[in-house]
């Protein structure tokens, strides 16, 4: 008699605000109120010890800390402890706009070189448990619980149990991790219970707990193709199901609409691959209206700085550098192009990626107007692989390329 196959358990762990986390080992004064990471870096470490020589970190005054009312800058946020989040902000927002709606919020520096750290430290533990690791980034991972000696056992949460146990205990950290039949679902189910929190879902569970989410927690679902969905009254993930699959790729074409229909249904056999690295990252943007380089140029200069900064932020939180340096545009005919530049030395710098991005667009035909505007970063290497090269930098403003414009911005 044959062994009954084991159950797909995938497991999507997600470690709690963890730059801002990693932060409040170092300042514990600080926990519980709301903390925003972000920013250029500062000396703030050496400035509060000479301020407070003598005393412990953990003894400096509340008081002492920077505010967010105070920042001068176009920075955007890292990330934000849970009390920050419960004011509105949140990664990639600017933190002019974040000042606005939490002043009183303390605002520090990301130190690189701490969690690069705490990152590797909390995926060498996980593996040590559960071999089967794929990286997203610094601070998440999904694992491959299917095969693990106790990976079964109360449908992965024993697992989830011993590896949150394990981190905290070697760290200090938290973290919230989701269960499900795959990578797909496990994503959604790790932001049920946040911070530190686990969620165990299986297939029946998908009408249940899944439909009743708004439409953009699948992952995939992005601003413009909810802003699609609303207008075609679909506002939760069972909407979505309840649509027959060539309704959809009618709507959203053959590829993206049939991932939809799937996607809603809670389909995913994506595996768990242990060597995965991103190519580039990307942010863009559709206009509400066509924009045109000299006509709107105040307008375009902002969200192509906005843009440049969100990439930039995205790099940086996910531990990586680019040596390639692209936009994209869209016309009005819907054409689309294209241009890119490549750098000597890898990035994560806005100041540099926006320079250089401002170079590829003066080699597209900016006298018409067009509808979208991209910014993208390719070639990419990670950080701590820089860091590893005797002739390579160890942070992202050491990385960046030092460039000073001799022509005028476009805008």
């Amino acid at each position: 008699m044959s062994a009954k196959p084991a159950i797909r358990r995938i497991a999507h762990l997600d470690m709690d605000a963890f730059y801002a986390s990693v932060e409040l080992l170092r300042y514990p004064q600080l926990k519980g109120l709301p903390v925003v990471i972000g920013g250029g870096r500062r000396r703030l470490d050496e400035a509060l010890a000479e301020q407070y020589a003598g005393l412990p970190t953990h003894e400096i005054p509340v008081d002492a800390f920077p505010r967010l009312k105070d920042y001068v800058g176009r920075g955007v946020i890292t990330t934000a402890t849970y009390a920050a989040r419960a004011f509105g902000v949140g990664s990639a927002m600017g933190l002019l706009k974040a000042a606005r709606l939490a002043p009183q919020a303390i605002l520090l520096p990301v130190d690189f070189e701490e969690v690069r750290k705490y990152s590797r430290q909390f995926k060498a533990i996980i593996r040590d448990i559960a071999p089967l690791v794929e990286d997203r980034g610094v601070d998440e991972v999904y694992i491959d619980f299917t095969d693990v000696p106790g990976g079964q056992r109360e449908g992965g949460r024993v697992m989830a149990r011993l590896i949150q146990k394990s981190i905290h205990e070697a760290t200090g950290l938290t973290c919230s991790i989701g269960v499900a039949p795959n990578k797909l679902i496990a994503k959604m189910a790790s932001e049920f219970n946040k911070p530190n929190g686990i969620s165990v879902l299986y297939p029946e569970d998908v009408q249940t707990r899944i439909w009743p989410l708004p439409v953009r927690k699948i992952n995939g679902i992005g601003p413009k193709a909810e802003v699609k969905l609303h207008k075609l009254y679909l506002m939760t993930i069972g909407d979505i199901a309840a649509q027959p699959r060539d309704w959809l790729v009618d709507n959203f074409g053959k590829s993206y609409g049939a991932w939809m229909h799937d996607a809603a249904w809670g389909r995913d056999d994506r595996p768990v691959v242990t060597e995965s690295e991103p190519v580039s990252m990307s942010r863009e943007t559709t206009f509400d209206r066509d924009l045109h380089a000299v006509h709107d140029k105040a307008e375009l200069g902002a969200v192509f700085t906005r843009l440049c900064e969100q990439v930039a932020a995205d790099l940086q939180r996910k531990g990586y550098v680019g040596k390639t340096i692209g936009v994209k545009l869209r016309y009005t005919d819907f054409r689309i192009v294209t241009r890119d530049q490549t750098l000597p030395v890898p990035t994560a710098d806005a100041k540099a990626i926006r320079h250089t991005a401002g170079l590829c667009l003066k080699r597209v035909d900016l006298g018409r107007r067009f509808r979208l505007l991209g910014v993208r970063v390719g070639s990419l290497v990670r950080l701590e692989d820089m860091a590893n090269q005797a002739a390579g930098p160890a942070n992202p403003e050491q990385a960046a390329i030092k460039i000073i414009a001799t022509t005028d911005q476009l805008f």
